[in-house]
């Protein structure tokens, strides 16, 4: 576990620390909000496009050479940033980097699966989350305020911590690639458990926790996008941020003690049900921006914050559970595809429905949307 942990913290380091800060460098080159704004498209469609290919190169190079590039492409580009501030290469560097970030992501959740000790599945799931959502939780708020004051040059340094966790990924690649080895050895591993190419039959019996996972995201993703735009004081919005972020950050590791105990299904529900009521109390208190109760908004955040690290954790876990240990990295890319999915959804339909009525109305909708998630989250799958 120590080199996912390692390969985990350096690679997310790199990513949430320019997140905030690549559109400002466009903007600081003389870009608009609308060329502020592709920066991180790309590197989201970069990521999705990236993250369905990852299984299809695992099998065809190796864990190693596909974990040490990706850290490569993550982390080299950040340096680059410094050659220039004009719109264009700012948009290319941000595609490479989305290209990582889309290793990365895949790599690291199944990973986590794979190496996880008998029974203890949902925990590994959990340190791992826990290890990607520290420097979420430390970086992002902190990006724009070290560009600000300490230079972008300083930013761009630490963005570059994906090379330094290039050994965490070669240790990793061998932890993986010799369970694989014990698990074909062993005499009693199902047929299949290698891998028997039925891809289809694979994506059918992930497509549930994945769209619970969507479901979720596309709340997250929207309140995480537009917190700053939410409330008129940026104090308020930055508590109500790391508030989000302390409470999934902790959700996420704990939720795999419950799964592990009493199995991930039983959990989803109440937790999606948690997550909308959250969403549904912010829309309240944006109803009047001037008066809006400052604890209830928090409180809110809290709700949401607990269903979307949590159901992260679960959803995770079942779809592992819904497919073979061969088939852990194609469960991984599709869950990891829904999970960015869900945040760019969120953030476009919500910032749509703000432009033609208000962010309470955006936010009431997407909620909405996650509760409409609840009829699958309580179905249960029959396994063999």
């Amino acid at each position: 576990m120590t080199s996912l942990v390692v390969f985990s913290v350096t690679g997310f380091a790199g990513y949430a620390a320019l997140l905030p800060v690549a559109p400002l460098w466009a903007v600081h080159g003389g870009a608009d909000e609308a060329g502020a704004g592709l920066v991180n498209g790309i590197l989201l469609l970069a990521t999705i496009a990236t993250q369905l290919l990852v299984p299809g190169a695992l099998r065809r190079f190796g864990w190693r050479p596909v974990l040490v590039v990706g850290m490569v492409l993550l982390g080299l580009p950040a340096l680059l940033y410094t050659t220039s501030d004009a719109l264009g290469p700012v948009l290319a560097l941000s595609a490479i980097r989305g290209m990582g970030f889309g290793v990365l992501t895949v790599t690291g959740s199944s990973a986590a699966g794979l190496i996880a000790p008998p029974g203890r599945r949902g925990e590994a799931i959990g340190v791992y989350g826990l290890a990607v959502a520290v420097p979420n939780l430390l970086l992002l708020p902190a990006g724009p305020w070290v560009a600000e004051n300490l230079g972008y040059a300083v930013i761009f340094a630490i963005s570059a911590t994906p090379l330094l966790g290039i050994p965490g990924a070669v240790g990793l690649a061998r932890a993986v690639q010799g369970h694989l080895a014990r698990l074909d050895a062993d005499p009693t591993t199902p047929p299949g458990a290698s891998g028997d190419g039925r891809d289809w039959a694979a994506y059918r019996s992930l497509l549930r926790p994945t769209v619970i996972l969507l479901g979720m995201t596309l709340a997250g993703g929207a309140v995480l996008t537009f917190a700053p735009q939410l409330v008129d004081s940026p104090l308020v919005a930055t508590a109500g941020l790391f508030v989000m972020g302390l409470v999934a950050a902790i959700a996420r590791w704990r939720a795999g003690l419950l799964a592990d105990r009493h199995g991930a299904e039983r959990f989803a529900w109440p937790l999606v049900l948690v997550g909308a009521a959250g969403m549904v109390l912010i829309a309240w208190t944006l109803r009047e921006p001037a008066s809006m109760p400052v604890a209830t908004f928090l409180g809110g955040m809290a709700l949401v914050g607990l269903g979307y690290g949590a159901l992260q954790n679960l959803t995770l876990v079942m779809a592992f559970e819904s497919v073979s240990r061969a088939r852990h990295d194609l469960a991984s890319a599709v869950w990891n595809v829904g999970f960015d999915a869900g945040t760019a959804i969120g953030s476009v339909l919500v910032g749509a429905i703000a432009v033609r009525a208000s962010f309470s109305v955006g936010i009431l909708v997407a909620g909405v949307l996650t509760l409409a998630t609840v009829p699958l989250a309580v179905a249960r799958v029959r396994r063999p």
